[in-house]
């Protein structure tokens, strides 16, 4: 059945009083829109991915995605939603970096302790080891630590029964750190950027000139000796959204530091 109409004949899409405006408090602008019009009309021009947002102050937000209801009289009602970066924060190019960290345990082997050379409170203490008693060939330590030779070489067990505390043990339980976040680019070119530095690491918590960790995290993260950067970019994944590029990233923390020579500076 036709349309019986009065007033406008909505050819095309009409803007409808109101809308919806939206700020997730990291700079990520996003509103709503809804139009009318006649089901036979052209909708080109609103539902165009990228088209600019007709709401007052929003212009910098383009279209993202939409949806559209037909009813029974014949109209279309259609929900466009925009998304953009709000221009006052990092001049309209990205938002601020949303970042989460988690800190937990992983097993390493005992020899890489920071205490396992230590002098008389460490694990294994320092050499020169004396000659074992229990293996005649071999040299041990404290707490029962046995080696190869009196100058340290191979680890090869904690084998002495009077130390039950770490008799038989191999592994402890290690911290491990990572930080995970991500943030809204309008920058075609820094998704790329960072893509190319995984793998690389930072003293500072910023890869590509962007600050990827917060302040309150910290802003140096070198070792105390040997200077070696502590951060590592571990990953990143890039995602479109609307006519912004959604970068999702994984920052490893290690404490004793990253080897230049393995792990380039960023």
């Amino acid at each position: 059945m036709a349309r019986i109409s009065q007033g406008d004949a909505l050819t095309v899409p009409l803007q409808q009083p109101g809308g919806k405006f939206a700020d997730d408090g990291y700079g990520l602008i996003t509103a709503t829109v809804v139009f009318k019009s006649d089901q036979s009309a052209s909708l080109g021009s609103v539902v165009n991915r990228g088209s600019s947002c007709p709401l007052a102050g929003a212009s910098f937000c383009d279209a993202h995605k939409y949806t559209i209801a037909y009813d029974s009289l014949g109209l279309a009602n259609i929900t466009v939603d925009y998304v953009g970066i709000d221009p006052a924060i990092n001049s309209g190019t990205r938002t601020n970096v949303q970042v989460g960290v988690s800190q937990g345990l992983t097993s390493e082997h005992i020899s890489t302790h920071t205490n396992f050379f230590t002098a008389s409170t460490g694990i294994a203490g320092p050499t020169p080891y004396t000659a074992s008693t229990i293996v005649t060939t071999e040299f041990n330590g404290l707490n029962g630590s046995h080696f190869e030779k009196a100058t340290g070489g191979k680890f090869l067990g904690f084998k002495d029964p009077a130390s039950p505390l770490y008799y038989g043990k191999t592994n402890y339980l290690a911290p491990q750190t990572s930080f995970s976040g991500f943030f809204y680019t309008s920058t075609s070119g820094t998704p790329k950027a960072l893509v190319e530095l995984v793998g690389k690491t930072s003293a500072t918590g910023s890869f590509n000139s962007i600050a990827m960790l917060p302040s309150y995290m910290g802003t140096s993260f070198v070792t105390a000796t040997g200077s070696r950067n502590q951060l590592l970019l571990a990953q990143v994944n890039v995602e479109d959204f609307g006519l912004l590029y959604k970068v999702n990233y994984e920052i490893r923390y290690n404490r004793d530091g990253y080897v230049a020579a393995v792990y380039p500076t960023a």
